[in-house]
This record gives C-alpha cells, sequence and structure tokens, in this order.
C-alpha cells in the first residue's frame, strides 16, 4: 500500500493512512484552514457536526467531502482502520476553464450533501482515484498536478451520482432550513483569533453567495424564522467581538478594523458608535 507523501505543493496533498494498534480513542477538532478535504474512512467511527453525528461502520465506508467553513470532529476507538485523505486550496482546483466556486458545489458547500456510504464497487473506483493521485505526486511530469486535478473532478463527479447518507430532514420547511444555515455559518466566521485574518462574510449579500439563494430569499427567511434582519444579526454579531478584540486583546483598533473587514479605521469607529454610543478608545478604557 502508498505510504504518506509531502512532495506536493502546500496547495495540494494526499496520502493513504493505515493503521493496526491497540491504543486510547482518537478524537481529532476540526482546525480551520483554507483547505478543502476530500477523505475515504473505513473503520468503526463517528462524524460530528454541529447538529448532526454520523455513524460509520467497518462494512460501510464513507466518503466525505470537507468545507473549510464547516467545523466536525472525528471519534474513533477501532484498532484497526484506514483510508485515504486528501486536501487542496480553492486555487489549486480552479483553472482557467473551471470557473465555479467549490463553495457552491452541493458537495461542499454550507447544509450540502456530503457524506456518501460506498459498496465494494464504490470504494474499489474511489481507491483508484485516489491511489493515482498519490502515484502521481512523486512523478517527475511537468504537468503531473493537471492530471490531479482531473482525477479530483472524476471524484467530484462519481460521488455526485450518489445517494447522500444524510438526508435532511431536521426542518418545518425551507425557510426554517435557511435561518438555521444562516445561523450557522455566522457563528463559524468567529471568534477571529489572528490580526492578519480578516472576516470574509460581512453583508447579506455575502452569505446568500456562500449558500447558494438569492439574497432577497435569505432575507425574507431569516426575519421569518427569528424575527430579526439578516443585517440585524450580523451587525450584533460584528459588535461583540468587536468588543470582545477590544476588551481581551493589545490589538490596534486599526488592526481591530482590519480583522472585522473595514477598510479605514475610521469607518470601524463610526460603526461602533453608532452601535455603542462611544468609541472604540473610549470603550476600551
Amino acid at each position: 500500500m502508498p505510504g504518506f507523501h509531502y512532495s506536493a505543493p502546500p496547495d495540494f496533498r494526499a496520502a493513504y493512512y493505515e493503521v493496526s494498534k491497540v491504543g486510547t480513542p482518537i478524537s481529532l477538532a476540526y482546525h480551520r484552514r483554507d483547505y478543502f478535504k476530500i477523505w475515504i474512512a473505513i473503520g468503526n467511527s463517528k462524524l460530528h457536526f454541529a447538529d448532526k453525528t454520523v455513524h460509520i461502520e467497518k462494512e460501510k465506508p464513507a466518503l466525505i467531502f470537507s468545507n473549510p467553513l464547516v467545523p466536525y470532529s472525528y471519534e474513533t476507538d477501532d484498532q484497526d482502520r484506514c483510508g485515504y485523505w486528501a486536501v487542496f486550496t480553492e486555487e489549486f482546483f480552479k483553472t482557467k476553464e473551471r470557473s465555479e466556486s467549490l463553495q457552491e458545489s452541493p458537495l461542499f458547500r454550507v447544509g450540502g450533501s456530503n457524506v456518501f456510504f460506498l459498496d465494494d464497487v464504490q470504494l474499489a473506483t474511489f481507491r483508484h482515484l485516489f491511489d493515482k493521485m498519490i502515484a502521481e505526486m512523486d512523478a517527475g511530469y511537468v504537468h503531473k498536478y493537471d492530471i490531479i486535478r482531473s482525477y479530483l473532478s472524476l471524484v467530484i463527479h462519481e460521488a455526485m451520482k450518489m445517494e447522500p447518507a444524510l438526508n435532511d430532514g431536521r426542518y418545518k420547511n425551507a425557510n426554517e432550513r435557511i435561518a438555521f444555515l444562516f445561523i450557522e455559518l455566522l457563528e463559524r466566521q468567529f471568534p477571529i483569533e489572528s490580526s492578519q485574518r480578516k472576516l470574509e462574510l460581512r453583508r447579506a449579500g455575502d452569505y446568500a453567495a456562500a449558500l447558494s439563494i438569492h439574497v432577497n430569499h435569505l432575507n425574507f427567511a431569516v426575519k421569518e424564522i427569528t424575527g430579526k434582519s439578516t443585517t440585524t444579526h450580523i451587525t450584533e454579531r460584528m459588535l461583540n467581538e468587536a468588543k470582545a478584540l477590544l476588551k481581551h486583546t493589545d490589538w490596534s483598533i486599526a488592526d481591530i478594523a482590519y480583522c472585522l473587514g473595514f477598510e479605514y479605521p475610521n469607518h470601524f469607529n463610526n460603526f461602533f458608535k453608532k452601535n455603542m454610543d462611544m468609541t472604540p478608545l473610549a470603550f476600551r478604557k
């Protein structure tokens, strides 16, 4: 079996893993990065999302698509487990001929169908594609990453033919589902842990695009279910984060403004004063 490989550039990595030893239960938490992940999990385990848990059995391997915006945790005490994973950035996958965003894909978008159980034939198909990607990583061919992108596309298209493991029946209607996904996506943007990280989703239109719906549809659903407008939810959450950063960090006002997506510090000052009746500096003091 192929082993771990790290010869590829930082925007793509792939590996086969195999563990056969007695040990303590493994629990892997999500750490946000800008990497998308496709992986095959073989062995008894649990995959926890914010509001759902997927039980993976050794006899029913799972193919999983992970979006960097959606946290999860993986838990297993299986002494004999194996699988594959591939991580890559949006920039690696995109080409001049492929302009659509991975965030818009039904396999990666928030609330999408991202877990599939595999039968023997399907597992063999995906094993073959992952083995091909891993082999190409060590090849000397100058265009090997074009080939790897092709194999990634095949993995995605093969999965889109399949029936997802999770058919969502948690919501009473479509508006409730949209509102829930918006609140979940909003919370995933925080906390801001680095002064170099800039908040990407700041407006109702940004969230509508991430959820692949029209902004008017988003606004109507959020207002109907929560009683507050989309903009009010975003403003309140940004304001709470601003207060936390002012109180618990020594970052400059300019750094905090940058993190929250404001182009200029005075724009942040105006935003904060409008909602708090005082300047950020006065609040910090």
